[in-house]
């Protein structure tokens, strides 16, 4: 790197929030767990993506932690599913089936017209829209998950996904670490919502703060465009400058009084920038969730049909509730996480001089015993240290470009709120 060149990675403000743990420790797991558990909504066809998830948490952290799984399904999981998955995991495992009245349509919707709305989506081509089982995961996801029996018994929950990957190891225990800094929220990945999906949703998020008569934490403006700026009011000696016209001409001038160009996205003069926390990866206090506050936002955007009639996401959702109820504070970005969920990933670069020695971890599932040892061999070459790196040992795909530097991602408008980025 040239002289005074400046750091390919820019380390963010530590004012409301900072990375817990910068690089590699030894796993301390003298500690009493969290009352936490992993959280994975799948069907018996997805049981290859969720071995495949299953084992990159277990290889980058659950070996050392031993955290639970709950499964839940829509219909009932086969004993093949719960036979593979006895064999993957470390921690013990329930499974759950969702209550139709959680799934599917809502007895004050009419389901003819709800189908409808799905099917124009469909043939709209927007992405998942003509899906009504997306539609209802969205929704299970966004007001009914936190409640289901299964996870009466916790506080904490770490949602995973079918067919995602983890990159580094992750030696600390998140939920500990969430505790001890009195957080509510944690994300991996921030980015732009495809505007198609969520025409209104804003307007009713931004309904929802107004009628409550809520005043934004710090948080909202993570959401919302940037206002444009006022014009300057010229001096007078300036060569442009025109002196205003005299106040009975204005009052009878029928173009002055014209209404303001209103744009239908906005309301109280705000807009939605589309930004969301990608709540595919989240670790979340469930206690938020069931909070009067969340419940009562969800209500209102649930009554409003937008599960059907468009395609609102949980992502967006959670976040705007976020905006709406928490302050940067309570939200902690997993910098140091590399994950990855389809073509979106985020993986940071290793912390110079916080690295150690790698203790191999044999997969006993797979049965190859070759196989088995160039899959964990190939964890001992982890990517190399970089300035201002957080990372324990990740190594990163390469086929796709790091989120935090791609268009669409909501990195900044993140940095924006946590108090900017750090000067040194």
């Amino acid at each position: 790197m040239p002289a005074g060149a400046p750091p390919a990675i820019r380390k963010i403000s530590e004012k409301h929030d900072k990375v817990f743990v910068t690089g590699c420790q030894e796993p301390d797991t003298s500690q009493p767990r969290a009352n936490a558990a992993f959280v994975v909504l799948a069907r018996n066809k997805e049981l290859d993506g969720v071995i495949q998830s299953i084992k990159s948490i277990e290889r980058h952290f659950n070996r050392w932690y031993h955290y639970p799984y709950v499964f839940l399904n829509d219909g009932d999981f086969n004993q093949t599913f719960k036979d593979v998955v006895a064999n993957h995991t470390s921690g013990t495992v329930e499974y759950g089936k969702i209550d139709p009245g959680h799934w599917g349509f809502p007895d004050w919707i009419d389901p003819k017209v709800a189908k409808e709305g799905i099917a124009k989506q469909g043939d709209a081509a927007i992405m998942y829209g003509g899906m009504e089982s997306y539609h209802s995961m969205c929704r299970f996801y966004s007001g009914f998950f936190y409640n289901h029996e299964l996870l009466a018994k916790y506080e904490w929950y770490w949602r995973l996904e079918p067919e995602i990957s983890y990159f580094c190891d992750i030696t600390y225990d998140p939920f500990l670490k969430m505790i001890e800094s009195n957080k509510t929220y944690g994300f991996t990945i921030a980015v732009k919502e495809l505007k198609e999906t969520v025409p209104n949703i804003f307007r009713y998020a931004s309904a929802y703060k107004r009628v409550n008569n809520i005043t934004s934490q710090g948080l909202w403006e993570m959401f919302v465009e940037p206002a444009p700026e006022e014009p300057k009011e010229l001096p007078e000696d300036h060569p442009n400058y025109k002196a205003p016209l005299p106040e009975e001409i204005l009052r009878g001038d029928p173009s002055r009084a014209s209404l303001p160009n209103i744009d239908p996205e906005t309301m109280e003069g705000e807009k939605y920038n589309m930004c969301h926390f990608w709540s595919n990866f989240e670790i979340a206090r469930l206690s938020w969730f069931r909070s009067k506050e969340y419940q009562d936002f969800f209500e209102m955007m649930d009554r409003s049909g937008g599960f059907w009639m468009e395609r609102w996401g949980d992502a967006p959702i959670h976040s705007l509730a976020a905006g709406a109820l928490l302050a940067p504070r309570d939200i902690h970005y997993f910098r140091d996480f590399g994950y990855r969920h389809t073509t979106i990933q985020h993986c940071p670069a290793n912390a110079p001089a916080r690295q150690m020695p790698r203790i191999p971890y044999l997969e006993m599932t797979t049965l190859d015993e070759k196989k088995r040892r160039e899959e964990d061999e190939y964890w001992e070459s982890w990517d190399p240290v970089k300035e201002n790196g957080v990372g324990c040992r990740c190594r990163c795909d390469t086929d796709i470009v790091d989120v935090e530097g791609k268009q669409g991602s909501c990195l900044a408008e993140w940095v924006d709120v946590a108090g900017g980025w750090a000067s040194a």
